[in-house]
């Protein structure tokens, strides 16, 4: 899941760099405009794929050691 959101978020930060630089929305462009109920589902999946990222931001990343009956 973490991978896939990471993906997802990938794509949707360029379709950004795309609109900032060239003014070029490419999923209003594939799918036939941004009020299209397809863009407005792929604008949903990338937004949530951003907030399901914000758990891999805040995810322990130092594994917990086991302690050992020494």
């Amino acid at each position: 899941m973490n991978n896939t959101s990471l993906v997802i978020t990938i794509i949707g930060a360029v379709n950004w760099l795309l609109v900032g630089l060239f003014k070029f929305d490419l999923v209003a462009a594939i799918f036939g405009g941004q009020t299209s109920i397809i863009s407005r589902i792929i604008y949903i999946v990338v937004g949530l794929a951003g907030l399901w990222c914000i758990n891999i931001l805040f995810k322990d990343k130092v594994p917990k050691h086991q302690h050992s009956n020494v």
